[in-house]
């Protein structure tokens, strides 16, 4: 066949030949030119009105093999519909087998109609609408193509597309390994799929298909959870409690960990109240005593009350915090300045996250006023989850407090919602309530609003929320913010009516404190609503108001939070290149990052355009969206973009640029990435240069409490590590970025810190001893080394001896200095470095960080066995080996305020 196509310098006679009359000479013609097509497609497409006339003759036996030229003639044309058209109209001779680009563009074409069809069918809730068959049947025939030839990954993504359940169930069930197969469709469906309500659909369908092939109630409970079916999971549990396996228990404590580590509490809430209470009368029913002693058990972990407690515990005992770090910033920087007076206060609070040390807060005395508000809201950071004792410790700063004023006051109610995150407790909300009603001092509503916020986060309580109006409503400007803004934590998530009304009184009030905070507000109660918000985002964004227009933002940003949605990014992209107003285009840079956190790679190509603006707001909003999207993942990406970025011309973008790369380099050690090292010294250079800017030398002392927070021992986390968005932690770096206005604010970072520790727990929610490896060298993931100080000593001149008396005594030993100097080089000769080992044994509880959990693998014959292999967080263990005699390790939380 090529070397008749070498000879072939022309198709006119295979044309003249399509005017004959008789049938086999035509079909001779169409199977040459069909052949030929791709040499001669110009010349055929003047004939192409012949060939369809010849298709069109339904007495001619070969129409199909005429529509199959004309269809490749559309293609060589760039007409794709037309081409569809006809290739749909060759039937059988149009082969999905064949492996050319004419068939793999024409049969994307048709998967995409066939797909858009599918879909606008489906959200018209037609079930009536006719499809063409013979795009079905070239759909029918590409996936039943891939399922034959065992690539199941593409089917599935063809048939979730496409929404054909059938050709779905049948990839899952005739794949190799339908565990696996199902989580990647879970994966695909949660990272991929819009609109939410087909999200939806399709994890329904995995449910059953859980439920029918691979009873994996782990990853059921997951897509329970994103569908709010809080009932179906308490079955689950209640079905794994009232079992007899003692494993089927550990399971249930494992999911309910796993749900906890979501930082949903209204939805836990609603699972513990739907799980069925002990029936222990009449006494003596043996199987409803075991159950209520795990449902104890499940109770106290589905409050938080253990992971709080165990991640507050390793917190304090691994506190490898260099203090010295801490004391030079302070006697670097001139304490007189407010700026870096609060700069340190935040520094601190961030370093000692959760670890309950606050010898630095105590040692040295806080006079300006609001660094006192911010010092004594840095102490709920601290004592973050201390609930045993929490009461005890905020009597006692209150007494130290209490010659203050109202600014110490108001920073410890806002600090006791930073203790109380997401409690939601009663006597809590009473407490903060009551502080509120009984001032009115602005600085104490201020705090009492803020705490109050945080405590009830997500609860939708209206009691709680007309009190926040009442204080509102007096129209102080100060108080107002922060009720505008927990208004929104309040109802965070709940798509509720009353954002109608925080956006009206937006419009009466005249301060732009209280405008900016119902904005951020607002845009709050939509977080996770995808689609259903729309209707408010268009309202803001089209808003005359620039403080409305920048709530938009928030609102994009929140309402598709990781959803790395198509609409948004383009919409977001729009506002960063287009609005008026710096503060929008600022702001919408800086949703991207949250848009795209599921994603983090693709964020630096996203921003990196943005990152060389002339605008330097917008190279601002590009910097912290790399650092929130891309923290603690030591991206080298986005180490390079922030690079450039630290040494920009302009000093807020520098302040920028040097906090986003410490959330970047979160739990990332200097030998894994030089580039660590060299960041640490640039900010001691910063901080230590007396004529940098006020601006730049703020980021940097807050950029080294960043990269070393929690004791070095937490990293910023946006996912949990079932890939479900932590709901606090996503909102928290949300009202972070609210620094810019307001510096109180940055206490909020705490809320998105995750503990990197591998904490494993028995059947009694106690911690065995227990061993596993990290199979890589130890120096990859070890502490920053400690700063040792520099200390002079005065240096003795060496005393004068005459030469001669030198020379007799030197005369005597001669030899035997001589041997002793022979001697000596042979040992440091044959001297050699150990090598460094290639991995770590670790011991329960183990520092595990992110970039580790890859290398961690479990001893084989261990007595303890993780009933689900996670390589960090709280890991539920199986003993093996119940009846012999366990070894418990104990631990204790320090307590700095007896």
């Amino acid at each position: 066949m090529a070397a008749a196509a070498a000879m072939v310098s022309s198709a006119g006679a295979l044309l003249a030949m399509l005017n004959e009359s008789h049938p086999a000479l035509k079909f001779h013609a169409l199977s040459n030119l069909n052949a030929f097509v791709d040499r001669f497609w110009p010349e055929i497409s003047y004939s192409v009105p012949i060939i369809q006339s010849l298709y069109e003759d339904e007495k001619f036996d070969q129409r199909q093999l005429a529509a199959l030229l004309v269809s490749k003639v559309f293609y060589y044309l760039c007409e794709l519909n037309d081409s569809l058209s006809y290739a749909l109209g060759a039937g059988p001779l149009f082969d999905v087998s064949q492996d050319s680009d004419f068939v793999r563009t024409i049969l994307a074409k048709a998967i995409d109609e066939y797909a858009s069809l599918r879909t606008k069918a489906a959200e018209a809730n037609d079930e009536s609408t006719v499809l063409d068959s013979r795009l079905e049947a070239v759909v029918e025939r590409m996936l039943d193509k891939c399922i034959t030839d065992g690539k199941y990954k593409q089917a599935i993504g063809m048939a979730i597309e496409c929404r054909r359940w059938d050709i779905l169930q049948a990839a899952i069930i005739r794949s190799d390994d339908i565990q696996s197969t199902i989580n990647y469709c879970m994966d695909v469906s949660r990272s991929f799929l819009n609109p939410r309500e087909y999200r939806h659909e399709v994890l329904r369908f995995l449910v059953k298909m859980y439920e029918q092939l691979s009873p994996d109630y782990s990853s059921i409970c997951q897509c329970l959870m994103i569908l709010d079916d809080s009932e179906g999971i308490a079955e689950i549990l209640e079905k794994l409690l009232r079992s007899e396996y003692v494993d089927h228990a550990l399971l249930a404590f494992q999911i309910a960990f796993d749900l906890v580590e979501n930082e949903n509490r209204a939805f836990l809430l609603k699972v513990m109240s739907q799980l069925s209470t002990p029936k222990l009368q009449p006494s003596g029913n043996i199987h409803e005593e075991v159950y209520a002693e795990k449902f104890t058990k499940i109770r106290r972990i589905l409050f938080g009350e253990v992971s709080m407690q165990l991640s507050m515990q390793f917190l304090a005992i691994n506190d490898k915090l260099d203090l010295f770090v801490l004391k030079k910033i302070e006697q670097s920087v001139d304490m007189t300045n407010s700026v870096f007076h609060n700069a340190v206060i935040y520094s601190n609070a961030i370093m000692h996250a959760g670890t309950t040390a606050s010898e630095f807060l105590l040692d040295n005395p806080v006079l300006l006023n609001w660094a006192k508000f911010s010092a004594m809201a840095g102490l709920g950071v601290i004592h973050r989850g201390h609930q045993l004792q929490d009461r005890s410790v905020l009597e006692f700063y209150m007494q130290l407090g209490a010659s203050d004023g109202p600014y110490a006051a108001g920073g410890l109610l806002f600090g006791f919602g930073l203790m109380h995150l997401n409690n939601g407790e009663e006597d809590i909300k009473t407490f903060l309530r009551g502080s509120l009603s009984s001032s009115t001092v602005e600085v104490i509503q201020h705090g009492a609003c803020l705490g109050l916020g945080l405590a009830a986060l997500g609860n939708a309580d209206n009691d709680v929320f007309e009190d926040l109006k009442n204080v509102l409503y007096t129209d102080s400007a100060l108080a107002g913010e922060a009720a505008g803004i927990s208004m929104g934590l309040l109802m965070a998530g709940t798509a509720s009516e009353r954002a109608v009304e925080m956006l009206d009184y937006a419009h009466k009030t005249q301060h732009e404190k209280i405008v900016r905070g119902l904005a951020l507000g607002v845009a709050l109660t939509v977080y996770g609503r995808e689609e259903e918000a729309d209707t408010l985002i268009e309202q803001m964004t089209r808003d005359q108001d620039p403080i409305l227009r920048y709530g938009g933002m928030y609102a994009i940003a929140l309402a598709y939070r990781g959803t790395l949605n198509s609409k948004a990014i383009r919409k977001l992209l729009h506002f960063a290149v287009s609005d008026v107003s710096n503060d929008v285009r600022r702001t919408a840079v800086i949703a991207l990052g949250f848009v795209l956190y599921s994603d983090p790679e693709q964020t630096p190509r996203m921003v990196s355009l943005l990152s060389k603006s002339y605008n330097p707001h917008v190279r601002y909003g590009a910097a912290l969206a790399v650092g929130i999207s891309c923290a603690g993942s030591g991206l080298s990406e986005a180490i390079s973009l922030l690079e450039l970025l630290t040494s920009d011309d302009v000093d807020f973008v520098r302040q920028g640029a040097l906090i986003a790369m410490a959330m970047v380099m979160l739990q990332i050690s200097e030998v894994s990435d030089s580039r660590v090292g060299a960041f640490r010294r640039q900010l001691e250079e910063i901080i230590l240069d007396e004529c940098d800017e006020t601006m730049s030398k703020m980021g940097a002392i807050l950029a080294t409490g960043i990269i070393d927070a929690g004791g070095r021992n937490v990293t910023i986390k946006l996912m949990s590590k079932t890939k479900y968005d932590r709901m606090t932690a996503v909102i928290g770096l949300a009202v972070f970025t609210q620094y810019w206005y307001w510096h109180p604010l940055l206490h909020f970072i705490s809320l998105a810190f995750s503990t990197t520790a591998f904490i494993g727990l028995d059947y009694e929610l106690n911690m065995p001893r227990f061993q596993f490896l990290s199979h890589a060298e130890p120096s990859l993931f070890e502490y920053p080394k400690p700063t040792v100080p520099i200390t002079t000593t005065p240096v003795k001149l060496p005393t004068a001896i005459l030469s001669t008396s030198s020379r007799r005594r030197v005369r005597p030993g001669k030899k035997e200095n001589e041997k002793a100097d022979s001697m000596q080089v042979d040992s440091s000769t044959g001297k050699k470095s150990e090598p460094e080992p290639s991995f770590e044994i670790l011991d329960n509880p183990a520092r595990v960080v992110p970039t580790q959990e890859i290398y961690i693998k479990f001893l084989p014959l261990s007595r303890y066995v993780p009933v689900k292999s996670a390589p960090s967080g709280i890991v539920i263990l199986e003993d093996c080996m119940m009846k012999k005699l366990k070894n418990i390790i104990s631990s204790e939380i320090r307590d700095d305020t007896s």
